[in-house]
């Protein structure tokens, strides 16, 4: 078994073309989405994003971090959700990937796998640590 995100994205045209569906069947869809997943046991984690207005973004591109308020001028493509899913395989995440009830311009799922505690050094301090941290906070 592995972790596997699955990241929402989607482009100016995709976000404007949500704005004009049913809010209440986006709902629906999503909630039949997630419990899918729920009864399969794949389900661990997910999240949509609040509007790329509310937020902002910290820019490492200079010796001090340059910190610009949302909107974030122009954007090709906004991060809008993630599900986080515990599958056997990369191909077992893309499957329920392509069953995400979403559509529209620009609109994606990126399939990402997370890193697990056996893809880094076990004697490693740091690595030592994040291990205690997450059995105290009930993640592991």
């Amino acid at each position: 078994m592995g972790k596997y995100m699955l990241i929402m994205r989607a482009s100016d045209e995709g976000r404007a073309a949500y704005e004009e569906m049913d809010f209440t069947e986006v709902i629906a869809a999503m909630g039949r989405y997630n419990e899918q997943m729920m009864d399969a046991g794949v389900l661990t984690a997910g999240e949509g994003l609040a509007d790329a207005a509310e937020g902002a973004v910290v820019d490492f591109s200079t010796d001090t971090p340059v910190v610009t308020d949302g909107p974030y001028g122009e954007t090709k493509e906004l991060f809008n959700g993630f599900w986080i899913l515990d599958v056997a395989s990369q191909a077992e995440a893309i499957e329920w990937a392509k069953r995400a009830p979403l559509s529209g311009p620009g609109t994606k799922l990126e399939v990402r796998r997370v890193h697990g505690e056996e893809d880094f050094p076990a004697d490693n301090e740091w690595i030592q640590k994040e291990k205690q941290w997450r059995q105290e906070l009930g993640t592991e």
